[in-house]
C-alpha cells in the first residue's frame, strides 16, 4: 500500500509540473488559431531550417516539459518534425537532479549533456532534410484546428463570436445620435469581443491541457507501478546479462514514458553497474513525456509508432557506437 501511495504522489507532482508548460502552449497555440495564423506561416518559413537547433539547446534544460510542448506544438504542426526529434533526444528529464543528489563530477554530466544535445541537433537537422527531399515535410502552414476537433472544444465558437461582435460593430457604428456616439458604441463591441475571444481561448487550452493530463497521469501511474515491482536491482541484473543487450534492453527502459525511468538508468550509471554505451542509449531514448504527449495529441498513430521507433533506433545506434570506441565516461 504504502509503495501504491508513493507511486500515486510521485505521479500527481510529474503531471503538475508539465500543466504550466500545457497550458502555455495551448493559449498560444489558440491564439494562432484564431488570430495570428498569418504571420505564424511567416515565421515557420524563416525558421524551420534554425528549429533543431533551438530545440537541442532548449531540451538540455533540467525541465522535461519542454519534450511535452514540442509534442504538441508539433501535433499543430506549428515546428517541425526535426525540431520534435532534437528536443525529445536532448532532453535531460531527471538526469542533473540524480547527479546532484549523488554529488558527481559535474565534468562528466556536462560530456553527457553535450553529447545528447550533439546528437539531437544533428538527428533533427537530418530528419528535416530528408523530409524535405521527399518532399514530406508538410505544407507549411499550422493544423491547430484538428487538435480541438479531437477534443471537442468547440473552438468554432470563438470565430461565431468574433463575426457577430465585428457585426454589431457595424450597425452600431451607422446608428445611434451622430457619429460620435455610433462610433463609441462601435469601440464598446469591439472591446466586449475581444474578452469574449480570449475568454473562448482560455477555455479550449483549459479543455486541452486538462484532458492530456488525466492521460498522462493514469500512464505515468501505471508504468510507476510497474518500475517499483520490478526493481532497481532486478534491472541491474539484466543489464549485465550481455554489454551488447544492455544497450537494446537501457534503450527500452529509456522509452518508458515515467520520470523513473531515467533516474534508474542514471543512478545505475553512477553506481558502476551501467556503462557508458547503455547509458547512453538510454538517456537519449528517454525524452521525458514527449512521445507520451506525442501519442495523446497527434492524430497520425502511424508516425507516432516512427517517431518512437526513430528515436530508439537512434539511442541503440549511439549506445553501440560509444560501447564499439571504448568511450567511458
Amino acid at each position: 500500500m504504502d509503495v501504491f501511495v508513493d507511486v500515486f504522489v510521485d505521479s500527481v507532482l510529474d503531471t503538475a509540473k508539465l500543466i504550466p508548460f500545457l497550458l502555455l502552449t495551448y493559449v498560444v497555440m489558440e491564439a494562432i488559431e484564431h488570430g495570428f495564423a498569418g504571420s505564424t506561416e511567416r515565421i515557420i518559413a524563416r525558421t524551420d531550417k534554425s528549429g533543431p537547433v533551438v530545440g537541442a539547446l532548449l531540451g538540455a534544460l533540467p525541465q522535461c516539459g519542454f519534450s511535452a510542448m514540442a509534442a504538441t506544438l508539433y501535433a499543430g504542426r506549428v515546428i517541425t518534425a526535426g525540431t520534435l526529434v532534437a528536443v525529445i533526444l536532448s532532453t535531460s528529464d531527471e538526469l542533473i537532479p540524480v547527479f546532484m543528489a549523488n554529488q558527481a563530477h559535474m565534468g562528466r554530466l556536462g560530456a553527457i549533456i553535450g553529447l545528447k544535445v550533439v546528437i539531437g541537433l544533428v538527428a533533427g537537422v537530418v530528419v528535416d532534410l530528408i523530409l524535405r527531399a521527399l518532399h514530406r515535410a508538410g505544407d507549411g502552414h499550422p493544423h491547430i484546428a484538428e487538435l480541438c476537433e479531437r477534443a471537442h472544444c468547440h473552438c468554432g465558437v470563438i470565430d461565431e463570436s468574433e463575426a457577430q461582435a465585428s457585426h454589431d460593430e457595424h450597425v452600431h457604428g451607422h446608428q445611434g445620435h451622430g457619429h460620435a456616439h455610433g462610433h463609441a458604441h462601435g469601440h464598446d463591441h469591439h472591446a466586449h469581443g475581444a474578452h469574449g475571444h480570449w475568454q473562448h481561448i482560455l477555455r479550449s487550452a483549459c479543455i486541452h491541457t486538462a484532458e492530456v493530463s488525466v492521460f498522462i497521469f493514469a500512464i505515468t501511474l501505471c508504468f510507476g507501478l510497474a518500475i517499483e515491482l520490478v526493481g532497481q536491482g532486478t534491472m541491474a541484473t539484466v543489464l549485465r546479462i550481455h554489454p551488447v543487450r544492455a544497450v537494446f534492453l537501457a534503450a527500452l527502459i529509456g522509452l518508458i514514458p515515467n520520470c523513473g525511468a531515467s533516474v534508474a538508468l542514471a543512478q545505475l550509471f553512477l553506481d558502476g553497474a551501467l556503462a557508458t554505451g547503455p547509458m547512453l542509449a538510454g538517456l537519449l531514448v528517454s525524452g521525458g513525456m514527449g512521445l507520451l504527449v506525442l501519442f495523446r495529441t497527434n492524430a497520425d498513430a502511424r508516425q507516432n509508432v516512427e517517431f518512437a521507433a526513430f528515436i530508439y533506433l537512434v539511442g541503440v545506434a549511439c549506445g553501440l557506437a560509444a560501447s564499439a570506441l571504448g568511450v567511458v565516461l
